[in-house]
């Protein structure tokens, strides 16, 4: 992506993913659009040879420790997430009650203004932050992270209690994302 100094070398690698909304929008506070995230890495996974290794759905962020075994690769399963993503979330606004529409919706239409990336509504910011898990990186810090958001951020005390993550997975409990835990 255009301004991304994270580049995606190895497309069958596993990397640590930070995709982050548009002017840090809260847009994941409502249910309906974390279900929509939920609902497409699962269809990835069964789909679209995606393997998820941990994952969080933040209030304006997601965290994915991934990589995709196809020729399709890590670029082109983020492009078709974050457009497929972002065209049901924006639809989603328009047809659920919305308290924010009009602010969420200008926001997204502004960036399309401001960038020159998209049509009408840019969800999604430029970049993906990935950073590739080689020898250098220990995987289990990536994970740890990943479930210790919800934690940092004051959302819940412990990662497990977090629905929208796979600490719940690693902490036993069956999960909303079908994950791979590492052993």
């Amino acid at each position: 992506m255009s301004g991304d100094r994270y580049r995606i070398a190895d497309q069958n690698a596993i990397y640590f993913i930070t995709s982050t909304v548009t002017n840090w929008v809260d847009i994941f506070t409502r249910e309906y659009y974390r279900e929509i995230i939920v609902n497409s890495l699962n269809y990835c996974i069964q789909h679209k040879q995606l393997t998820i290794y941990s994952w969080v759905v933040m209030s304006n962020h997601i965290h994915l420790v991934c990589q995709v075994d196809s020729p399709l690769g890590m670029s082109g399963f983020l492009r078709d997430f974050k457009k497929f993503t972002s065209k049901a979330i924006v639809k989603a606004i328009h047809e659920i009650p919305e308290s924010r529409r009009d602010w969420i919706l200008n926001n997204f239409a502004f960036e399309v203004l401001k960038t020159g990336r998209a049509r009408e509504f840019k969800l999604w910011q430029d970049g993906n932050h990935a950073i590739e898990i080689d020898a250098s990186i220990d995987i289990w810090q990536k994970i740890y992270y990943t479930h210790n958001n919800p934690v940092k951020a004051g959302i819940v005390d412990h990662p497990e209690a977090y629905l929208y993550s796979s600490a719940r997975d690693y902490a036993g409990i069956k999960g909303l994302v079908n994950v791979s835990i590492i052993e």
